[in-house]
């Protein structure tokens, strides 16, 4: 029995191998489909693959090798990933519970607020230093100023979806009233109806744009509830998975414990 334990062991975590080389595979893909920006992600992502990757190796050496010591040191740490997963996957879907666009009249994609998010974002967002580093890579990425290239008519931008960081970082709001001259420029010589600062903050220059404005770190905010979304869905059906392997390697390890009990 304890042979049949060991050799089921051996196996599952022959498996949480394969899913943690899923996982790193996951947080590569995520590195190479966003810029560095917007991967926030990524490093705990390949963090959590690894860390997997090294307890299964413990789990599988433990059962090739019958070494006790191992198989509880590959159970304990899978535990405590269980928890952690559960832990940030909770987390992530309270933080992404709130903010949504709002739509305009005319036009294809919708705004964002910042303050309809949660706490969370808004603390981090409002932060000096990060949103800095952020802005910095946001003026980096080339995202506002390619728009003219992707819209080379006036009526094509505003028939166009644009991204929500794209909607809330390369133009001004819609309720300052500013009328569009083309993808990237503005008429900034109309007085702005409505008392929202970032009226005032938007300018049409490439490094300036909307970047210090609500709307942008709003845009950015949805940005990355999305990848949030992703990764905390990815997370509960991992952490559905390991709970099958502990629950079915903690029965193994304790057949096994049974079977050198009653031989002694």
């Amino acid at each position: 029995m304890a042979g049949t334990s060991t050799f089921v062991i051996r196996w599952i975590n022959f498996l949480t191998m394969l899913l943690a080389v899923a996982v790193i595979c996951f947080g590569v893909w995520m590195s190479t489909h966003h810029d560095g920006c917007r991967k926030s992600l990524t490093l705990p992502v390949l963090g959590l693959g690894a860390l997997i990757l090294l307890v299964s190796i413990i789990g599988f050496l433990g059962a090739l090798k019958d070494v006790s010591i191992l198989l509880w040191m590959y159970l304990v740490m899978l535990c405590l990933i269980l928890v952690a997963i559960l832990v940030f996957t909770v987390l992530a879907f309270i933080i992404t519970n709130n903010g949504s666009g709002h739509t305009v009249a005319g036009l294809r994609y919708k705004e964002y607020q910042l303050r309809d998010y949660s706490s969370w974002f808004i603390k981090e967002l409002n932060n000096t230093r990060n949103w800095k580093q952020l802005k910095s890579c946001l003026v980096k990425s080339e995202d506002c100023n390619n728009l003219p290239k992707k819209y080379k008519t006036l009526k094509r931008y505003k028939m166009a979806e644009l991204t929500p960081i794209e909607a809330g970082c390369c133009r001004p709001p819609s309720e300052c009233g500013y009328p569009a001259v083309n993808a990237s420029y503005y008429d900034l010589s109309f007085h702005p109806v409505s008392s929202n600062e970032d009226c005032k903050l938007y300018k049409n220059a490439r490094a300036i744009k909307c970047y210090n404005c609500d709307s942008c770190k709003a845009g950015v905010a949805q940005y990355m509830k999305k990848e949030w979304r992703v990764v905390a869905i990815f997370n509960l059906v991992l952490f559905v998975v390991l709970s099958m392997v502990y629950f079915v390697g903690c029965c193994a390890r304790r057949n096994a414990g049974g079977s050198r009990s009653s031989k002694s």
